[in-house]
């Protein structure tokens, strides 16, 4: 017997907490200056900062508030108390950062040495164990590796020690190999620059424009720097200030970002791209009063969207509240292999655009999508096994498969996104989805579309999942429980009601000669029992066995007394459709 495990119930996604908005800098030769100038000395502070937290180890929240304090203080004798305050928040948030990429390196490691040990306890060549004994001794050197490393790990957290290095420790290596990075030093140079710049400035509410240090006005579209004690030579403005000779506007949610700057707190970066040598300016703020989740029942009442993330695509169906499809099933392309991480996030915003449109079109107020990661697959790496390929190049690619799918970006901007266009986002559990769409809607869909894939039937099940109807296909699922009258089935109404389950599975009747007998009339090519055939005869004009409704009886030249057994039970039961059978 097969054991299910439960299946966790659907439930809406809360909405972003904070928002971020990004405008070009279209700055001059001496404006551009300034901003290196500034921006290399804040990113020495920086840089003297985090070395100084890392070298104090694990603090208590006591005492981290003392150190920040400390720290704060010797910064600011070099720029200014409210640049003293960034400088030390980011230090402390790349501090924690960094002991939680231990903590789940240390959870990594151990994952994996018990899946190797779980499997050398099995005997060579059995089920669940390793096939060959050059396998079992590859694994067992591979086990002394890995427990090296988490020794190691374990040490350092014991410590409280960290690493981390400003600028990126990618970028740091590839100086030692620049041609496998196809980068000249001068490019190697100009981007190490870029990454240790510093140049942001924490909001504070109930100030002039949401930010005394870098300050942008939405009427007059300037902006303003608060230069440091050292660089204070270079103001252009009153109070060792400096403006920007280039009009700043955003053209993407610029009325939100105005509306935010005159009532409440803007955090504002600076930072510098040398791949496109452009300068960028980023708002951001969060937001004091979440908006409440819509009503799971509300967002139910009407179409919804069904996506199902898949390698190279999305499969998207748009379903009725019913839970049947409309229209055929759409695929949006989502090709992210071998880009990088700015081209594969534009790929990412398109395709949700699309999704969108969609939902749009047919008025829907909700994508439904599965509450999906890797976290096991990632974790366990290449000593996972099961039914999916763990060894050789198919298991390479599976691998590298399970990597590339974006789960927790897709999902973070399709929530970003949908929260702006008003629609909610419904999350379900994952479990069985591709095999229960495979077994009851893709042949249905498949007569809908040739173009219909597994994908989109598993977007299906997805969809019903979210509006609370089980996976399996009912032949009319739109009347289930409702008669030819308009009467309501309770039980039937409360089946469909109730949470997703597994099918059950019924057993296929044998096809043979049968005849219906309904109070004494027959189908054509049939006779009643009052015909004179052999056996004894009779003059009841029902079957044996007959009560209310109709009877089926196999008695094709059959003697009274050997007549196979009558079924009583009426043609419709089990369909939801009405018991009375339809006049003529």
């Amino acid at each position: 017997m097969t054991h299910l495990r439960s299946i966790a119930l659907p439930f809406v996604v809360v909405h972003p907490a904070a928002a971020r908005v990004r405008t070009r800098l279209r700055v001059e030769a001496a404006d551009e200056d300034v901003l290196r100038v500034v921006g290399r000395h804040l990113g020495s502070l920086a840089g003297e900062d985090l070395a100084q937290r890392c070298r104090e180890h694990k603090l208590s929240a006591k005492q981290r508030a003392q150190s920040r304090r400390e720290r704060k203080r010797a910064i600011t004798a070099a720029s200014s108390s409210r640049w003293a305050g960034a400088i030390t928040r980011t230090s402390e948030d790349s501090w924690q950062l960094a002991w939680r990429n231990l903590v789940a390196e240390r959870r990594t490691l151990a994952s994996r040495i018990h899946r190797i040990e779980r499997r050398l306890t099995v005997p060579v060549g059995e089920r669940r164990g390793f096939k060959t004994r050059q396998e079992s001794y590859e694994k067992r050197r591979r086990l002394q590796h890995l427990r090296t490393r988490l020794a190691g790990v374990e040490r350092r957290l014991e410590d409280g020690r960290v690493s981390i290095c400003r600028g990126g420790s990618r970028l740091a290596k590839a100086r030692h190999n620049l041609d496998a990075a196809g980068l000249s030093e001068a490019a190697w140079r100009e981007r190490w620059e870029a990454e240790r710049l510093f140049i942001c400035a924490d909001g504070e509410a109930g100030q002039l424009l949401g930010n005394l240090t870098v300050r942008w006005h939405p009427d007059e579209h300037w902006l303003e720097l608060r230069l440091p004690k050292a660089l204070e030579h270079l103001a252009n403005r009153p109070g060792g200030r400096y403006r920007l000779s280039c009009p700043v506007v955003f053209a993407y949610r610029g009325e939100e970002v105005a509306a935010q700057a005159e009532s409440g707190a803007v955090r504002y970066d600076v930072f510098f791209d040398p791949g496109k040598h452009r300068w960028y300016l980023d708002a951001s703020w969060s937001f004091s009063d979440g908006e409440p989740r819509p009503d799971m029942e509300h967002l139910r009442s009407g179409p919804v969207i069904a996506v199902d993330l898949n390698h190279g695509h999305l499969a998207v169906c748009v379903l009725d509240p019913s839970g049947n499809p409309i229209g055929a099933p759409v695929s949006v392309p989502l090709e992210l292999t071998g880009l990088k991480a700015s081209t594969r996030d534009g790929r990412i915003r398109q395709a949700i655009s699309c999704v969108l449109a969609l939902a749009r079109t047919h008025g829907a107020g909700a994508v439904v999508i599965e509450d999906l990661d890797f976290v096991a697959w990632r974790e366990e790496g290449r000593e996972r096994s099961g039914r999916r390929p763990s060894r050789g190049k198919r298991a390479k690619g599976f691998r590298r498969l399970v990597a590339g799918l974006p789960t927790g970006k897709f999902r973070d901007r399709l929530v970003q996104m949908a929260a702006n266009n008003g629609v909610a986002v419904i999350a379900v559990d994952p479990a069985y989805t591709s095999r229960w769409g495979a077994e009851h809607w893709l042949e249905h869909l498949g007569q809908i579309s040739p173009e219909a894939s597994g994908h989109h039937a598993a977007a299906l099940v997805i969809g019903r999942r979210g509006l609370g109807h089980r996976a399996r296909r009912r032949e009319r699922c739109e009347c289930a429980g409702i008669n030819r009258h308009g009467e309501g089935d309770e039980r039937a109404l409360r089946r469909r009601g109730s949470d997703p389950r597994r099918p059950r599975v019924m057993r296929r009747r044998p096809q043979g000669r049968r005849r219906s007998v309904d109070r004494g009339t027959c189908r054509l090519g049939y006779r009643t029992s009052k015909s004179t055939w052999s056996g004894v005869p009779t003059l009841f004009t029902q079957a044996e066995g007959h009560t209310a409704s109709s009877a089926i009886a196999s008695c094709w030249r059959a003697l009274r007394g050997r007549r196979t057994y009558a079924c009583t039970e009426s043609p419709c039961a089990r369909t939801g459709r009405s018991h009375a059978r339809p006049a003529g």
